[in-house]
């Protein structure tokens, strides 16, 4: 039996929502400022799309509006009632490495993972608290992006200090990305295209390189949280703790979480750049022969260079390239910089193919007759945490 589900994806700058009949999706809710006022867009799979003005000031206050929306727009009706609302989860801890159905329990250590990463829990925690008062009685599913990586040895997991120290204050590499690489695994392996030794690249605003080894996390680029690794659109990736500690000092900064914020917020292509977060406008800017720019391009590809050099010595080789995420999905030319320096791995790219990738479903083969495949998968967290919510939706 088919059951209305609603998975929630909770931004800085927006909040968007997604409700699905089972694993077929109905509709999407985009809440986001237009001026001042706070405008809701609705995409309906048959209908369209539509806006309306919801009467709220606050993007936080989405989630209040959203069930009357719901009724209003016949979603939710007498016969056809909200099963469970699925939220992802980005925090570091034991507890957070498994899915769990929110309860009293989960709140709490929820409240100490605020505490551990001020940057990317506060935000998913005020939506769950949310969630829990305006959808009262409907089942809350927390799906873990860290499970998939979780799998992997603990040579993978630990920092190189005293493994008591970590497992007691639970400091280790945790891992993020879990549901796109989980899907990416998944995908593969249904279409008969997954090879022993995977390295994966989801590169978006946020990025990462895994090591996957028949369809089992070994290694992750990032870490404790998903601040380590790559290059990003505004975080720093992976940086010397000294450095860390005199940048501070260099900014004047005395709060841990306002450096912390800075770290996440203001580095990356942002920092690097001095122009924007967005890959687009740093090539603009290189191609019109801005220097930082140029910079910060450079040290992107570097960087995903370095970590899949890293990933293949992790898997002891590699028999196949995936990219994904919205730059890895939709940039010709990060994928034709990053395979340029992989010929070492037995990677070439078909120019043509690259340009021009021919689909089938949701992967493209964009490797010439001669080379290991190099593929792009269109990955979807979302349909990975249905996937994953089903075990507590069962009759």
């Amino acid at each position: 039996m088919s059951k209305l589900i609603l998975i929630t994806n909770p931004g800085s700058a927006s909040r968007k929502y997604a409700l699905y009949n089972g694993e077929e999706l109905m509709a999407q809710f985009h809440f986001e400022y237009e001026g001042k006022k706070v405008v809701c867009t609705i995409n309906d799979v048959d209908d369209g799309k539509k806006k309306i003005k919801p009467e709220i000031k606050d993007l936080n206050e989405a989630i209040k509006i959203l069930p009357k929306i719901l009724t209003d727009e016949q979603y939710v009706t007498g016969q056809h009632k909200l099963a469970a609302v699925v939220v992802r989860i980005v925090a570091p801890g034991d507890y957070f490495t498994e899915d769990h159905v929110v309860d009293a329990e989960y709140m709490k250590q929820l409240k100490e993972a605020e505490k551990r990463n001020p940057v990317h829990v506060p935000t998913t925690a005020n939506e769950i608290r949310g969630i829990r008062e305006c959808f009262e009685g409907v089942k809350i599913i927390s799906v873990s992006d860290s499970a998939f990586h979780w799998e992997k040895p603990d040579t993978y997991k630990y920092y190189s200090f005293d493994p008591t120290i970590a497992d007691k204050y639970e400091i280790k590499r945790y891992g993020y990305h879990g549901l796109s690489y989980a899907f990416i695994s998944r995908y593969m392996k249904e279409h008969d295209i997954l090879p022993e030794k995977l390295v994966a690249m989801h590169l978006g605003s946020g990025s990462s390189v895994s090591a996957i080894l028949n369809g089992r996390a070994m290694d992750n680029s990032m870490g404790y949280t998903p601040l380590e690794g790559l290059a990003m659109s505004t975080r720093v990736g992976t940086i010397d703790a000294a450095a860390a500690l005199n940048l501070k000092k260099a900014l004047k900064m005395t709060s841990d979480e306002e450096f912390l914020l800075y770290l996440n917020k203001q580095c990356g292509l942002l920092g690097l750049s001095g122009i924007s977060d967005d890959m687009r406008e740093v090539i603009k800017a290189r191609d019109e022969g801005d220097l930082r720019a140029s910079n910060a391009h450079s040290i992107f590809i570097y960087r995903i260079q370095s970590y899949v050099g890293q990933m293949a010595a992790t898997l002891g080789g590699v028999d196949a390239l995936v990219f994904a995420g919205t730059i890895g999905e939709r940039s010709e030319e990060i994928r034709r910089l990053v395979v340029q320096k992989m010929g070492y791995l037995g990677f070439k790219l078909d120019e043509e193919k690259n340009l021009n990738p021919e689909f089938t479903d949701r992967y493209a083969l964009i490797s010439t007759s001669d080379s290991k495949p190099i593929y792009i998968v269109f990955t979807d967290e979302t349909a990975q945490m249905i996937y994953r919510a089903q075990q507590f939706l069962e009759d």
